[in-house]
């Protein structure tokens, strides 16, 4: 079990303490929510965990095996509902992959992928899209 504290800070900005590590982070509400943006919003880091999530689960695959995986990158889109309520309504990701992988590879860290936590845990709620590139 991992513990979070989270503080209101003042100015709609919030701080939020990683327990076991003391990792710091700060969110703002973006501008078009009343926020001013300047750091990720509570759901940018939504948008931020699946990406992480595939890479990292990718990552420990890739590690087992002794497979390059360096380089590999995800570029996340998250768009908003239009109507209300607010709340996000897809998440969209290109996963690049280094050309260094056979295809077997290749298959094996994107079923891996397809499975990480954070993915099973807003597929019920989220619409989400991975689209799969060599770099």
């Amino acid at each position: 079990m991992t513990t979070i504290l989270c503080r209101y800070d003042g100015g709609m900005r919030c701080i939020a303490e990683h327990g076991p590590s003391g990792s710091v982070l700060t969110t703002d509400p973006p501008t078009d929510n009343a926020g001013r943006g300047e750091c990720f919003s509570p759901t940018d880091l939504v948008a931020t965990a699946l990406a992480t999530c595939l890479l990292t689960v990718m990552g420990i695959v890739a590690e087992r095996h002794g497979w390059p995986l360096d380089g590999a990158a995800a570029r996340v889109t998250k768009t908003m509902s239009s109507e209300p309520p607010r709340r996000i309504a897809a998440l969209e990701v290109w996963v690049s992959l280094p050309r260094g992988l056979d295809v077997n590879q290749r298959h094996a860290l994107q079923r891996a992928a397809e499975g990480c936590p954070v993915k099973a845990s807003l597929e019920e709620a989220i619409h989400m899209t991975l689209h799969w590139e060599l770099i």
